[in-house]
């Protein structure tokens, strides 16, 4: 069993130690977080033990989760990775570029895995769409949520947006050419709602949409193909395939939708895959699959280079963003 512990112990890391104590591949050594008063209720809640230093607990397991609020993931990172222990960090992998180069360095010198939390590529719906033959040309996905208090100590971009950053890049391999970006602060000091059009080099277009100042949740992903059209609900968990083949004469398929076009030009058919999704915990998927890559010595699915670029992308946005609001105050 591979030893692990958990530095942050408030709602999402207390969701992870319930999950990690579920994964018969760790042993749940214990947590740490500042806050004694939190430590104490979530170590009475969970049954794990709760240590006095960050330190303390470093030295005593094999990886380190770290699952702190943005600004304190270097910081953590950094303590973990010179005592040469893996790291499992949640998403964003850091709060500013520099720290995210600087920390890809420090992974690959010291010959220690590490694994960014980007959990929706372990979502059920994503994971039953990649059964079908996903290659986009245009991706446009809206990520909305009511307003939360946890996570503003970032703006939208790399609170929210980055999810859909990370499966983008992901599934179109290819360099960026430019970036159209906007966005502004509603609640918070940070931008609270933002829009991005990423252009390829390879000539293919993401559309991205983020909000946290919604009156409902959306987690919705549309991929445009060569004959196909692709809806991915990672809210609802459900994956719906619309084909496009030609056909001549009638169709064997009554539940399919027929487009004639006339001119003697050849009809379309249009009918539609439900794939089967399975009841999966990303959380609980991701942290196993990581222990999985530490035991074989493989990669982890989501690299800390896959991280970082997600992470520089979304500052490429931010940075769009700020100029234009700048620009905008000018007289």
């Amino acid at each position: 069993m591979i030893r692990i512990g958990v530095l942050g112990a408030g709602h999402l890391g207390k969701i992870h130690l319930r999950q990690i104590k579920e994964i018969p591949l760790y042993e749940l050594i214990g947590f740490y977080d500042p806050d004694i008063a939190m430590s104490k209720a979530a170590s009475a809640e969970i049954g794990v033990k709760y240590f006095d230093s960050m330190d303390e607990l470093i030295s005593s397991v094999d990886i380190v989760d770290i699952v702190t609020p943005t600004l304190s993931h270097y910081d953590c990172a950094v303590q973990a990775i010179e005592k040469g222990k893996h790291i499992f960090v949640e998403k964003p992998l850091t709060s500013k570029v520099e720290e995210g180069e600087k920390l890809v360095e420090l992974v690959r010198s010291a010959n220690v895995k590490c694994q960014v939390g980007h959990v929706e590529r372990f979502n059920p719906a994503f994971i039953a769409a990649q059964e079908y033959d996903l290659h986009p040309v245009f991706i446009e996905s809206n990520r909305i949520a009511l307003y939360n208090p946890r996570g503003t100590d970032v703006s939208v971009v790399l609170d929210l947006m980055i999810h859909d950053i990370d499966i983008i890049l992901y599934l179109i391999r290819s360099e960026v050419k430019n970036i159209s970006a906007s966005g502004v602060a509603i609640i918070s000091n940070t931008p609270d709602i933002a829009n991005a059009r990423i252009e390829f080099e390879n000539g293919y277009v993401a559309n991205i949409t983020a909000s946290r100042a919604s009156l409902k949740n959306e987690r919705k992903m549309r991929l445009f193909q060569k004959n196909a059209y692709i809806t991915i609900n990672f809210l609802d968990k459900n994956v719906e395939i619309y084909n496009i083949k030609d056909i001549e004469g009638q169709s064997s398929n009554p539940f399919a939708i027929i487009i004639d076009p006339g001119q003697g030009k050849t009809k379309k058919e249009i009918s539609m895959i439900h794939p089967k999704v399975q009841e999966i915990n990303a959380i609980r998927h991701e942290l196993m699959l990581f222990a999985e890559s530490i035991i074989n010595n493989t990669e982890p699915v989501v690299t800390i280079e896959d991280g970082f670029k997600s992470l520089k992308l979304a500052h490429q946005i931010l940075d769009i963003i700020n100029l234009t609001f700048e620009n905008a105050k000018l007289p």
